[in-house]
């Protein structure tokens, strides 16, 4: 029995979409400019709870006096693999919503810049790798909310997301041991989230260029 578009209800195609290893699909359409908040649902209260846990892990981690904590290393670990969970609700539930779009990539860059922080004041990772992505971050979110200002909606590229992992689990396994794996996920992951500025920023410039030509052919549409 297959359901609308051909697509087996519960075949393995619809199976890699829930789980996040498809993203062919296009982007849903609540999660779009213009479209209702819609604050209340299931993966945003999980994206809520992701944030209040961020300043908690900054006070245990800051207060452990080597950066090494138990406490801090797992609470981190869940504020990121929340990233994953309330991607994976959305997608079973169908609650998308466009708070959850604006919401999930303001709280990863948080978790990384708060991550990223902890393991700078100890000294867990090479601080110009830790500095590199740090300003990475930044930048991100200036990028971010530049397009929220001329219309335009600048979506986080596949690179985007296979640097997001790297990173954060180079920041968890500094905080649980010292050896040559954590720099090296993390250089991994800052030339990975170097690339992904790159094409963040032409996609970017690349749309709104596109809005501008829009605009200027029908200057009465907005």
């Amino acid at each position: 029995m297959e359901g609308p578009g051909g697509v087996a209800p519960f075949g393995r195609g619809r199976l890699r979409r829930l789980l996040g290893l498809d993203r062919t699909a296009p982007k849903p359409l609540q999660t779009r400019q213009g479209q209702p908040l819609r604050p209340l649902t299931v993966p945003n209260m999980v994206g809520y709870v992701r944030l209040a846990a961020i300043p908690v892990f900054l006070v245990i981690a800051l207060n452990s006096g080597d950066g090494r904590s138990a406490a801090a290393a797992l609470l981190y670990a869940a504020i990121a693999g929340g990233d994953y969970l309330d991607g994976l609700l959305a997608r079973v539930t169908g609650q998308y919503s466009r708070m959850g779009a604006l919401l999930d990539p303001v709280v990863d860059r948080l978790t990384i810049l708060a991550g990223g922080a902890v393991c700078w004041h100890f000294e867990l990772l090479p601080r110009w790798a830790l500095a590199v992505v740090l300003v990475r971050e930044i930048i991100t979110v200036a990028l971010a909310q530049y397009g929220l200002r001329k219309d335009v909606d600048l979506e986080v590229n596949w690179l985007g997301r296979a640097a997001v992992w790297p990173v954060m689990g180079a920041i968890f396994l500094a905080m649980v041991m010292d050896n040559w794996i954590p720099p090296t996920m993390l250089i991994v992951g800052m030339a990975l989230s170097v690339f992904a500025t790159v094409l963040y920023a032409r996609m970017g410039r690349e749309a709104a260029a596109h809005a501008r030509r829009r605009l200027q052919a029908n200057p009465h549409s907005s």
